[in-house]
């Protein structure tokens, strides 16, 4: 709930600037209704759909585009993995998930937890799914 605040607050912000610096000049009132237009829609998206991705045994459905849903079967993903990258000492980590054609990334505002956790429980889950869908047989087994 914090993210989409502080992009309100910001596009509130940009838009007070822009009014306070416009100084009669229509371009810089666009440009600064523009950007705060962007940012409220950025953060409408954060709130109207909160839940970027979910799991259950037959696969994962992530967002696509502003609000879309996107179904990815097990048999799909390639793989999840966490991109960690680190540039003027900021560390970011995303969740990527390889699904061929697409690749979905995710990070922490957008999941809501460490994305390296996500990637643990989502593996988990893929292992107790194929577990389920191809059981082991034994020797015994006819």
């Amino acid at each position: 709930m914090k993210l989409p605040v502080a992009k309100i607050i910001g596009a509130a912000t940009v838009l007070a600037a822009g009014l306070l610096l416009a100084d009669g000049d229509q371009v810089r009132l666009a440009l600064a209704v523009l950007a705060a237009a962007s940012m409220t829609g950025w953060a409408l998206r954060d709130l109207l759909v909160p839940v970027r991705i979910t799991a259950g045994p037959d696969g994962i459905t992530v967002v696509a585009g502003f609000a879309g849903r996107r179904r990815l079967g097990w048999g799909q993903i390639e793989a999840i993995t966490v991109d960690r990258r680190g540039h003027r000492g900021v560390r970011t980590e995303l969740l990527e998930i390889d699904a061929g054609e697409s690749l979905h990334l995710l990070g922490r505002g957008e999941l809501g937890t460490d994305p390296a956790e996500v990637a643990a429980a989502l593996r988990a889950l893929h292992s107790c799914s194929e577990e389920v869908s191809h059981p082991r047989r034994s020797r015994d087994d006819p």
